[in-house]
């Protein structure tokens, strides 16, 4: 893996040229081991909270994990293209808009003991603006060379929070063209519904359910690409025990094993359907 600039990233991507990078300040990963016409992400899988801000945060690690989204990239990661957050949601979201992106609180509770001085401010909210430039040159290149474009946007939630039935997988697609690509979310949910997952655990999919896919990364996508799909994609914590803090590798695993199937077969489906 080698440790680029943002321009180097960009750089590489204008270029076709195949690379697995970090970010020259380890805020996020990207490999693109083919240009293909779909990508990977997996903007809440980073865990890294800024050593200068622990003093500061009210949250726990504990706390800050149990809103994560961990393995998220790992359940995705055998394919092409995948790019990923290593910074904590609690230090800047990737997923909301850069004027909201920094929490005052987080779930009910205030995060910050004192205000954050506006250069703290600043340098998260400076990675947070290199990862959308890297995302624009990526989708750009990919649409640009297939015409169109299909993202597997890919996060958690905590089930056991909820109290009613919940869904394994939930599609979030209030923001995404329904009537152009209704044929490509309904087999994405579907397919989603089919996996078989260890330990007794149902495979439950549904659309709009617990979340409405509203989050920045997808908007962002879908209001400056007009020809690319994104599928934000839940998975119910049924692969971790949210409250003990353990992980269930086997289910991560079983999760990465089929997708590593059924991800390309949509999007093949997709490009067929999508690319004239």
């Amino acid at each position: 893996m080698l440790k680029l600039t943002i321009q180097q990233i960009i750089d590489k991507i204008k270029r076709e040229e195949t690379f697995h990078a970090v970010s020259i300040d380890y805020s996020f990963t990207l490999k693109i081991d083919d240009y293909v016409h779909y990508v990977c992400g997996a903007v809440h899988d980073g865990h890294q909270f800024r050593k200068e801000l622990w003093d500061n945060c009210l949250h726990s690690e504990y706390e800050r994990w149990y809103e994560e989204d961990p393995e998220t990239k790992n359940m995705v990661n055998s394919h092409p293209i995948v790019i990923a957050g290593m910074d904590s949601r609690f230090e800047y979201d990737l997923n909301r808009a850069p004027e909201t992106a920094i929490y005052v609180d987080a779930w009910g509770k205030q995060l910050w003991k004192n205000p954050l001085p506006t250069e703290m401010k600043q340098k998260s909210l400076d990675k947070h603006a290199n990862f959308y430039k890297v995302v624009h040159a990526l989708i750009n290149k990919i649409e640009s060379k297939f015409g169109v474009c299909i993202v597997y946007d890919m996060h958690s939630y905590n089930w056991k929070r909820w109290d009613r039935e919940v869904p394994t997988w939930n599609l979030g697609t209030s923001n995404v063209d329904n009537m152009r690509f209704d044929r490509e979310i309904e087999s994405w949910r579907h397919s989603l519904s089919e996996l078989n997952l260890p330990n007794g655990i149902k495979s439950t999919s549904k659309i709009n359910d617990t979340f409405q896919g509203n989050g920045y990364f997808l908007k962002y996508i879908t209001n400056t690409f007009k020809n690319t799909l994104v599928l934000a994609t839940e998975i119910a914590k049924v692969y971790c025990d949210e409250y003990e803090y353990i992980m269930y590798p086997e289910v991560v695993a079983a999760v990465e094993k089929q997708l590593k199937v059924r991800l390309p077969k949509h999007a093949a489906e997709f490009y067929k359907a999508h690319n004239s």
